[in-house]
């Protein structure tokens, strides 16, 4: 059911945090099209009608900023200037090194904690839930994270269970811990909030105007697969090297098998516990990695694809495509092939 919009309902206060580890175009993105209201209401739009949010960046301190890339933002206040706001979004920041550092900014945690406690909704887009997550408010609570932070989130936050292929997750007694997945997934969670507190029909026209598209699909289909290489095993590494270049080879498990020092069982044993995945889940993730690649860069036919990877079966093949990527091989081509004008 959509959402009454009162001209004489007060907006509500959107905290966007900034830190030098945002990047800007996920935070501006969300500042333009949370105030798509007030910028681009006019003629054609029932936008402006009504202002449901009010933007403010905020940060540890009042001043201007430079973000990751480098490019300045200007903070009005600092976070210990708000007694009160609604909602608290945290961007999307870039990791560097191999983990996040925690206990960097206590001052922005104790903060979002209190705006918590009096009945603000907590957000992030992306990598954003780094930060969040050192409130504790997202303990034993589902979440998501870029896909491409989601073993160091998880050796950060252990007690956060994340679901890095899902686009939205909305946890919380409240339904108050808003975590989006990766890159532009912030569209989906603005457009929630949009269609939560002002309604669907203001939701569907904000998409309409900047063009965004909610990831309906999930984020499966753009995770690329990589096997675990980081599990000490010699004898299992190894098999992996050899299993990158010749997955598409017949029998391939029973191949690393016989170029292994050891038994069946005891390789499947090792290889399972090294990599997270049985021998030949392992070696049909290739296959269809292998298969993803073929669909966006060639016009290659499905039958054609299936057999270059290793199937001679093409049913197969697009059973096993569609249950690991959650798309038919033709829809996958459909939504990432390079389009023809912009192929050398």
């Amino acid at each position: 059911m959509d959402t009454p919009a009162p001209s004489a309902r007060a907006a509500l206060h959107v905290s966007l945090v900034a830190l030098p580890e945002a990047a800007a175009a996920t935070l501006f993105g969300i500042h333009d099209v949370m105030n798509a209201f007030s910028l681009m209401g006019g003629p054609g739009t029932t936008l402006g009608a009504w202002a449901p949010f009010e933007i403010e960046i905020v940060g540890e301190r009042p001043g201007t900023l430079d973000l990751v890339s480098g490019v300045p933002v200007t903070i009005r206040r600092a976070v210990d200037q708000i007694d009160r706001t609604d909602i608290v979004i945290v961007p999307s920041v870039v990791v560097r090194g191999e983990a996040w550092v925690k206990d960097r900014y206590p001052g922005l945690v104790r903060w979002a904690q209190a705006m918590h406690e009096g009945g603000a909704l907590l957000c992030s887009a992306c990598s954003g839930i780094f930060l969040l997550a050192e409130t504790g408010l997202f303990d034993g609570r589902d979440a998501t994270v870029h896909f491409g932070y989601a073993r160091s989130f998880a050796a950060t936050h252990p007690k956060v269970p994340i679901h890095p292929e899902r686009v939205l997750v909305i946890s919380g007694q409240r339904q108050e811990l808003v975590t989006s997945g990766a890159s532009t997934t912030w569209h989906d969670m603005v457009l929630y909030l949009i269609a939560r507190h002002a309604g669907a029909t203001a939701a569907q026209e904000v998409a309409r105007l900047f063009a965004l598209q909610w990831h309906q699909d999930g984020l499966t289909p753009f995770m690329v697969f990589e096997g675990r290489k980081d599990h000490g095993d010699a004898e299992i590494e190894q098999a992996q090297q050899w299993l990158a270049q010749h997955f598409s080879v017949a029998s391939p498990v029973d191949e690393m098998i016989k170029r292994s020092r050891l038994a069946e069982r005891t390789f499947k044993r090792r290889f399972a516990a090294a990599t997270g995945l049985a021998p030949i889940d392992y070696v049909q993730r290739l296959r269809v990695e292998d298969a993803k690649r073929r669909l966006e860069r060639t016009d290659a036919p499905v039958d054609e694809i299936s057999w270059r990877v290793g199937y001679e079966d093409a049913a197969f093949f697009r059973r096993l495509f569609r249950r690991t990527t959650g798309m038919s091989p033709g829809a996958y081509r459909k939504r990432f092939q390079v389009p023809a004008f912009a192929r050398p």
